[in-house]
Order: structure tokens, then C-alpha cells, then sequence
């Protein structure tokens, strides 16, 4: 039975699209021509779980060993969680599929690839948690605040505490997108870019 790779691609949001990614996975698989033979598989879905339709396929691939190789743009693409991450390496391993990351410069299949795998997916389980606890310490705040879920009213401006605009900071930092940071803080959108943009809001 004859074996593909896989490429994998993953945005979180329909918004979002997949151009960043796919250049470089393109150019890999033309350097070490694989253009013809890949396959790709595409998700539009959040990484903190594995059931995704993509995901689901390439998976079903990979069980009925038809998949000699998966290649992803970078780990986070995979997963969200050190625990899922590691697991999904050990089964990679054990069914002889190699893992490439193009982005992490990682190889499954070289000793050091191995190692480094394991201590990227500790690293963004890691961040994933400190968002977390970020986005509750800034709904803590919010509520200290009197805030309620929906923003502001129209013409009506909200004070913010430098508390709270030290958790916008910090989770705009960690690369959390506007409008989760306006949902968990409890502020309207044009708030939490008025506190990016000066510091603090009133």
C-alpha cells in the first residue's frame, strides 16, 4: 500500500485564512519534492480539541497507514495542550509516521526533534495557561468594577482601573484577539483599544 504525506493547515476562526501558512508548507514540499504526492488537509477550528473534520480524516489516514509523513506549519497548528501534543507524538511514532514542523524547524524522527517536541508542547501548554489565568483575573477585575457582559452603553464611557488595563495589556501581548479580550474583561471593543492605545481609559 502505497503511503502519502499529509499536510496539515489550521486557522481558529472562519475570519481567519490559511494564506500565511501555506507558503512556506509549499515551498518545503517543493525542496524536497513532495509537491505532487501530498495530500493536504485543512481545518477552520479552535486548537484546544482534537475533533475537527480535517483533523478527523487525516487521522482516519493515518490509522489505516496510509500516511508516511505529516507536515505542519507549526505545533500550535496541531494542538493547543502539552498532554494532547505528547500523546499525539507517541501515536505518530508507534504507527511509523514522521512529523515534520516547518516553522519549529522540528523533525519527529531525529533524537534532537524528539526532545524538542516535547519541551514545544510544554511551552504552549505553558502560554495557554497563563492566557487563561489572564483573561480570569481580568473578568475578577471587571466585576470588581461594576462591569456587566455587553460593554458599554452607547455614549457612555467606561473608567478603567490601571488593574484592568494592565490584564488588557497583558493578554493583547499574549496575542489574544480584541474581541475575546472585550468579552472577558467585560468592555466594549473601542474601550479596550482606547486602554491599548493610552494606557488607561478615563
Amino acid at each position: 500500500m502505497s503511503r502519502h504525506i499529509a499536510i496539515y493547515v489550521r486557522v481558529s476562526t472562519k475570519r481567519q485564512d490559511t494564506r500565511s501558512q501555506e507558503p512556506d508548507l509549499k515551498r518545503w514540499a517543493e525542496a524536497f519534492d513532495e509537491a505532487d504526492s501530498a495530500v493536504w488537509y485543512r481545518d477552520k477550528a479552535t486548537g484546544k480539541t482534537m475533533d475537527r473534520p480535517g483533523w478527523r480524516k487525516l487521522e482516519a489516514a493515518i490509522n489505516a497507514s496510509k500516511v508516511s509523513k505529516l507536515v505542519c506549519w507549526r505545533l500550535d497548528r496541531l494542538g493547543r495542550t502539552a498532554s494532547g501534543l505528547t500523546a499525539l507524538f507517541d501515536d505518530l511514532r508507534a504507527k511509523k509516521v514522521n512529523l515534520v514542523s516547518v516553522r519549529d524547524g522540528l523533525d519527529l524522527e531525529t533524537p534532537a526533534g524528539r526532545l524538542m517536541a516535547n519541551v514545544l508542547a510544554s511551552v504552549a501548554a505553558y502560554e495557554n495557561e497563563v492566557r487563561s489565568e489572564r483573561i480570569v483575573a481580568g473578568q475578577a477585575a471587571a466585576r470588581a468594577n461594576g462591569k456587566r457582559w455587553g460593554g458599554s452603553r452607547k455614549g457612555e464611557r467606561k473608567t478603567v482601573t490601571p488593574e484592568l488595563a494592565a490584564v488588557i495589556q497583558g493578554l493583547r501581548d499574549d496575542g489574544t484577539s480584541i474581541v475575546k479580550i472585550a468579552r472577558a474583561v467585560r468592555l466594549s471593543r473601542p474601550t479596550v483599544y482606547s486602554v491599548l492605545a493610552t494606557g488607561t481609559d478615563g
